[in-house]
This record gives structure tokens, C-alpha cells and sequence, in this order.
């Protein structure tokens, strides 16, 4: 043995380092480029580019593709490496872009998904194409002009004649392998567990680097569509298991309150609470959401839980009470999934179901999403006349007035009705201010001076504040929006379809602003017309926790029968509502992982990336860190770590439904054992 040690440190000392590396110059600027793009995608995302651990995964995974080249003759290792490369450029591209929207990494399963962004093509690119997105393909220019110099050398010709191409291939396999064995040696199991579930992606590429977790996400992808072969039989088991102990739903004051009331949903695009708490100039940003939301019951606390879906994601967990899946959307690959949804309760009760939309039937595929979820008629763009657009389509007012003709001779023919209305304007860019109205976004204030003749004369004098900003250009856009909601409650009433009905108003998801701007929003002085010193006591920091909590949407739910005029402050997520307003219509669901929310004081809304909030703390599971919400809480660990296993749980029993079809199967399974 030791002589054997002895024989290969003499190897070592003969090696020709010099010789090794002038003829590799090619492969090592491959590996180090690429290794230096991983980090500036992490720079630019994570921000945890000179972490150790990613910069070995990527690394070793750089040099594990790398290593056969050394089975092409010289001449021909370019190519290969400008493939690979080329893959990897892609990959760091695709996930820049991305990250901008979606505060997130891209996953394969996804292709289908990114299909629809040739339908939003403008919004893409003024709210999410930015210069660093391409700043990676330097690397393949340096790729390029390292070769062009190597060839017009003769360098291949040289590498050629002397090289043993056997030993540099096994050479690099065996060092890629030993770079990986390092890496596997620091992780930890909550990380392999992570990995494993693959839903919360910003941990997994801080963690593990793009390029890993790009190819891990590979094999999961693949793993989702033979997930009917392997895998079914535990997650049957926990299915059953989780239902069998689940609470029985309790009645409660509101329980039956509208039964066999019409439903009416309205999907506002991007409204987020932080536009009805906003005013300028002493007038509100959304009086009439804040007027309904007075009038009716008010969840103050209501947060989306969409995914890469968006909208459809949130039309998913409004219907099902379930989370979005986390490889991909609903609408696009499992739409043909059986689900129970508040849809198929009440048809079961005899009502009607309406969907409505300005946009194509093909977007989110919900020409046939829609019939999955249980709509018996699904009215889009093909049905309305264009006559005003903004924006991606339709505008909101004429949407919704043509909305309201056709209800009414729907409501004629078939009696009670359930009914979503998807809004639309207010959909970035945001850049159609001409369209959205007059509604300053500045600062104004009368000012009192005196000329030289002695009078006093009051001026107006503006100060730009949120003008020419996004978030400006939002308030904008939601003031519109706004107004249309406005309009359509007033051509329901004066149609009859307020009568004995109930109007539920939800943000589908936040509208995705710059922090920089809700920084200005909080801190502007309107004397030095910038922001404030961070020095200042009155500065407002939107760190994270502040930029997340701003994200919740309002939740509304109102009727003009009867005076609600109550405000719930309990946390909330998307997933809670469909619970609570089945029990206002007198339907029980069986399979929902949400709660009726008037059962509870305190409750935990999980979110597709593996993030919780309750009434207490706002925990970020990526940075393992929180934020105390209620100053009166004492840190509880043993409280955390139970809310982590019941996000987990939640997270896990969704997407097994979904990815197995559980609902169908195990119902199917049910009827064939008591046939027998």
C-alpha cells in the first residue's frame, strides 16, 4: 500500500502541468467562463455568487460535459463546446429573464407555459427583457476568439500528434467526480430533501448552482410524466391517510347565509391591497373597491398563491383549494385531471356556471381548463365585440357591460348561476395612460405668496411624486379598473342580478413592481424631490419582508341584501377561499387543503415556493429567516419547525393530486371494491 501511495505522488511529480494546460487551453476556458456566468446569474438573482458550495456544483457539472470533447479529434472540439456552451447560455438567460417575473427559476416542464408569453410579447418586453439578460454571451464571444487565435497558431495541429485523448477523457470524468463527491459531502439532509422536491428553487440554485438544479429539474420533469408507473402507491397512501384525519368542517353564523344566492367572481388582474390603502391628493386610488369592501366583508390579510400560472394558477385555487403544482402549470399539463371544485358543488345544486374573458380560449388553454374545472360555458374573446381596447384586449368597461347582457339572458334561461368575469386592463406594462383617465399620481398643494403690490395670491404647485414610474403608472391603471368595477355594479343592479346574489371580488396575484419603486412610494420629499436619507427616524425600508407582505390582494365579498360591513384580519391565502364561501352557499368540499376561514383565528397560508405566513411571523424558507408580525408573539422554534412540516404537507398532498390524479383514481378504486 505504501509503496503504491509513493508510486503515485512520483506520478504526480512528473506530470507536465505546463504541457497539460497549454494544450487545454480551449477546455479551460470553457470551464472557467461558464463557471463565471453560473455566478453572475446568481449575482444577479440569490446574490450568493461566491458561495462555495453552488460554484462546486457547477463546476463539477461543467467538467463532467466538458470531459468528452477529449473523444472528438482537436479539429473538431470547438463544436462541442460551443453546444454545450451554448445550452448554458440558454439555461442563464432563460432563468435571468425569468427571475424578473417570476422571482423564480425556470423549470422544463415550463416550455409549454413560456409558449403563452408570445401572446403578452409587449409586457415581456418592457417589464422583463433588461441588457444583463445577455450579458452571458460573452461567454461564447470569448469561446470564439480564444479559438480563432488557437487555430490561426496550429494549435490542433500540434494537440493532434502527441496527445493521449483516453487519458484526459478519464482524467476529467474522474476530477468531475471527485469535485461532486466534495460538493455531496457538505450537503445537508434538509437540502437533499429540498432537492428532491424541487419546489423551492431559489434555495436549490443558491444551494446547488443553476446548472445542477437545471438538470436535476430535468430528470423531475421527466419523473412528472411517468409518474402514473412509479411513486403512486405512497402518494395514494398519503392521501388517504391526510383526508381520514382531517377536521370535519363546523358550521358556523355564516353557514347557509346564501344559499342558493347567485355567485358572481370577479377576477381582478393585479389589484393589490397596497392600491386601496393609496390616495393622492386626497382622492383614493379605488373608491369603489374600498367603498364594496366597507360595505361587505373585508379580508385584510389575503394573500394569491400563484406560480409560475399567474392568473390560471389563481383560477385553479379559487376553484379547488388547492396549491398550483410545482413543475409547470395546471392549465397546460394537467388540465384533464379530475377535480372537486366550487363549480361541480354548486351544479350539483343546480346552477349554472359561467366563465368569462376578453382574451382567446387557447391562453392557459382555457377553452378546455375551464370544462375541466366544471364551467358549463365559456364565453371569450370570440364572443365580444372589440370595440375599445387597452392593452391585451378588450377594455374592462366594455367587457363587463357586454358581460352583463349576456348574464342576463343566461340567468333567464337557466335560473341560478355561478359566474367569473376575468378582468384585463389591468395587466402590465401598465403603459396606456392616455386610456387609463385623468388621475394625477403627483403631489399638490396650494401656496400663498405675496407680489410687490402687497397682495396675497394662492398658486397650485405640483411635485412629481409617482409620476413617470411604474408603480405610478399602476395606480393609474387600477384607478381605471377600479371605475369599471364601479360601472359593472351598476348596470348588474339596474339589471336585476344584485338581487338575492353575491359579488366576490379577489386579486389574482400581485402586479410584480420594482422595490425601488414602493422605496419612492414611502419615502419621497417633496423638497428635495428625491428620497429621504436612510438616516432619517420617518424612513420606511422595504426590505424583503416588507416587498412580500405588500404583496397580498384584496378579498371581498359583498351582497346588497344583507349589511356585512365586518373586516377579517386573519391570515388568508387563496386556497381558504373557496371553503368559506361554500359554506355561505351551503356546500361542504371534501378535498380541499384550505379552511373556512371564519372557523379560525390564526391559520397558516403556504405559498408554492415553500414560504408561510400566519397572523404571527412571515417565514422565508429559502433564507430559513423571518419576521415578527405581531409584536406581541414570542418566538416559538418548536411553532416554526411544526409550520414548516405542515407547509410541506400541504405542498406535498396538492401536487400529488394533481400529478396523480388522486381524486379520480382513488374514487374509481372506492367504486370497484364496494362493486365487488
Amino acid at each position: 500500500m505504501k509503496q503504491k501511495v509513493k508510486n503515485i505522488i512520483r506520478k504526480i511529480k512528473k506530470f507536465n502541468y505546463k504541457y497539460y494546460f497549454n494544450t487545454s487551453i480551449l477546455f479551460f476556458t470553457f470551464v472557467i467562463t461558464n463557471l463565471i456566468n453560473g455566478m453572475l446569474l446568481r449575482f444577479f438573482t440569490v446574490h450568493n455568487y461566491f458561495a462555495i458550495k453552488p460554484i462546486l456544483a457547477d463546476l463539477a457539472l461543467i467538467l463532467l460535459l466538458g470531459s468528452f470533447v477529449y473523444l472528438f479529434k482537436p479539429k473538431n472540439r470547438f463544436k462541442y463546446l460551443l453546444i454545450v456552451s451554448l445550452i448554458f447560455n440558454v439555461i442563464c438567460i432563460v432563468n435571468s429573464l425569468y427571475y424578473t417575473y417570476y422571482m423564480s427559476f425556470a423549470s422544463f416542464s415550463l416550455i409549454a407555459v413560456s409558449l403563452t408569453v408570445v401572446d403578452v410579447g409587449d409586457a415581456v418586453t418592457k417589464n422583463v427583457m433588461q441588457p444583463k439578460d445577455f450579458i452571458f454571451l460573452w461567454q461564447i464571444i470569448t469561446l470564439f476568439i480564444v479559438h480563432a487565435k488557437l487555430k490561426k497558431k496550429g494549435h490542433y495541429v500540434r494537440v493532434a500528434s502527441k496527445e493521449n485523448k483516453k487519458k484526459r477523457f478519464t482524467g476529467t470524468i474522474i476530477s468531475a467526480i471527485c469535485v461532486y463527491a466534495l460538493f455531496f459531502a457538505t450537503v445537508t439532509s434538509v437540502e437533499y430533501s429540498r432537492l428532491a422536491k424541487q419546489w423551492n428553487r431559489e434555495f436549490l440554485v443558491s444551494k446547488f448552482g443553476v446548472y445542477t438544479y437545471q438538470l436535476n429539474d430535468l430528470f423531475k420533469s421527466l419523473d412528472a410524466k411517468f409518474n402514473t408507473l412509479f411513486g403512486y402507491d405512497n402518494a395514494a397512501k398519503e392521501f388517504r391517510d391526510y383526508y381520514s384525519i382531517k377536521e370535519a368542517h363546523k358550521s358556523n353564523e355564516y353557514t347557509n347565509m346564501f344559499k342558493d344566492y347567485n355567485l358572481i367572481l370577479i377576477h381582478a388582474e393585479s389589484i393589490q391591497n397596497v392600491a386601496l390603502r393609496q390616495t393622492f391628493n386626497g382622492q383614493q386610488v379605488a373608491p369603489n373597491l374600498n367603498r364594496l369592501k366597507d360595505e361587505g366583508i373585508y379580508f385584510s390579510n389575503y394573500y394569491a398563491q400563484a406560480s409560475s400560472g399567474t392568473s390560471s394558477d389563481s383560477e385553479f385555487t379559487i376553484s379547488t383549494s388547492l396549491l398550483p403544482v410545482t413543475n409547470g402549470a395546471v392549465a397546460i399539463s394537467y388540465w384533464n385531471r379530475e377535480y372537486e371544485t366550487i363549480q361541480k358543488l354548486l351544479k350539483n345544486q343546480g346552477y349554472r356556471t359561467i366563465s368569462m374573458h376578453g382574451n382567446t380560449g387557447s391562453f392557459w388553454n382555457r377553452i378546455n381548463f375551464h370544462n375541466s374545472l366544471g364551467y358549463d360555458k365559456f364565453y371569450s374573446k370570440s364572443d365580444y365585440n372589440i370595440d375599445e381596447v387597452i392593452g391585451l384586449g378588450i377594455s374592462d368597461k366594455s367587457f363587463f357591460s357586454q358581460s352583463v347582457d349576456i348574464l342576463k339572458k343566461e340567468h333567464e334561461e337557466y335560473g341560478k348561476f355561478m359566474a367569473t368575469l376575468i378582468m384585463l386592463s389591468n395587466h402590465t406594462p401598465f403603459d396606456e395612460i392616455d386610456k387609463y383617465g385623468e388621475f394625477p399620481v403627483d403631489i399638490k398643494e396650494e401656496v400663498t405668496t405675496t407680489n410687490e403690490l402687497g397682495e396675497q395670491i394662492t398658486e397650485t404647485k405640483s411635485y412629481p411624486y409617482m409620476e413617470e414610474t411604474k408603480l405610478g403608472n399602476y395606480f393609474k391603471s387600477v384607478h381605471y379598473a377600479d371605475s369599471a368595477i364601479g360601472e359593472l355594479m351598476t348596470k348588474l343592479d339596474e339589471n336585476g342580478l344584485l338581487d338575492k346574489s353575491i359579488v366576490v371580488i379577489y386579486g389574482d396575484h400581485d402586479a410584480k413592481l420594482p422595490k425601488s419603486d414602493f422605496v419612492r412610494l414611502y419615502n419621497y420629499d417633496k423638497e428635495i424631490d428625491d428620497i429621504k436619507s436612510k438616516e432619517d427616524e420617518t424612513y420606511i425600508d422595504v426590505d424583503y419582508f416588507k416587498y412580500e407582505l405588500d404583496r397580498s390582494v384584496p378579498f371581498i365579498i359583498w351582497s346588497k341584501d344583507k349589511k356585512l360591513s365586518k373586516t377579517i384580519d386573519t391570515a388568508m391565502g387563496m386556497y381558504d377561499a373557496a371553503p368559506t364561501v361554500e359554506n355561505m352557499l351551503g356546500v361542504i368540499p371534501t378535498y380541499n387543503i384550505g379552511n373556512d376561514i371564519m372557523n379560525l383565528n390564526d391559520n397558516i397560508v403556504v405559498f408554492p415556493n415553500g414560504n408561510w405566513v400566519t397572523n404571527n411571523i412571515y417565514y422565508n424558507s429559502q433564507k430559513d429567516q423571518y419576521k415578527i408580525l405581531n409584536m406581541n408573539y414570542v418566538i416559538n422554534n418548536d411553532e416554526i419547525s411544526k409550520n414548516n412540516e405542515i407547509a410541506s404537507k400541504k405542498l406535498n398532498i396538492s401536487n400529488d393530486i394533481i400529478l396523480y390524479d388522486l381524486i379520480k383514481n382513488e374514487k374509481d378504486k372506492l367504486q370497484r371494491v364496494e362493486g365487488e
